[in-house]
């Protein structure tokens, strides 16, 4: 057996990263499945209600996408731009015919591996922060490999973001691309 390559650390990264932050917010969080995985959900939140501003549902799943990387995003206004590789993915995020919500969630590592996880007797730090954005309604890609997607800044995926984007999803309110990036 070999050891984890830098690509398969920054994932696991990217695992801990999601379920450090839906425990904090009391949501559970769950790995897909190899046949979630195929079909792009990387794992699989579910929150219960009451929600804040109240809600239609009392249980909301959401589907996630994970991606980590050690590229600096390009800074384009209030955006971080994120160069996604597989078409396939992209039409998998953007679709409207689903009835579960998915979103992209991308951790930006520093690009110093041995920055990326820092552990003391005080604390255990993770380098960084992930962004979020929902792909839904998105247009096409006239791409063979690669889409470049914006994530909102003010879309950290942060405890409170993701309890208030569960309240939303109560509502089936599913964020749409084009309602983030204008």
């Amino acid at each position: 057996m070999k050891p984890l390559s830098a690509n398969d650390i920054e994932a696991e990264l990217s695992y801990a990263y999601l379920h450090a932050v839906a425990a904090k917010a009391g949501i559970g969080c769950k790995t897909g499945s190899r046949h979630d995985d195929n079909a792009g959900i990387d794992a699989i939140l579910t929150g219960w209600g009451p929600f804040p501003g109240g809600g239609y549902l009392e249980e909301v799943d959401l589907n996630v996408q994970l991606k980590a990387t050690v590229q600096s995003p390009t800074e384009k206004g209030e955006h971080w731009s994120y160069a996604l590789r597989g078409i396939r993915r992209y039409d998998d995020l953007r679709s409207e015919a689903l009835s579960t919500a998915r979103i992209l969630v991308v951790l930006f590592l520093p690009d110093n591996p041995n920055q990326w996880l820092q552990h003391t007797e005080d604390a255990l730090t993770l380098r960084k922060c992930a962004y979020w954005v929902s792909l839904r309604g998105a247009e096409p890609s006239d791409n063979d490999t690669t889409q470049t997607v914006y994530l909102p800044k003010a879309q950290r995926f942060d405890p409170d973001g993701l309890q208030a984007l569960m309240a939303r999803l109560s509502h089936y309110d599913i964020p749409r691309y084009r309602e983030q990036v204008t």
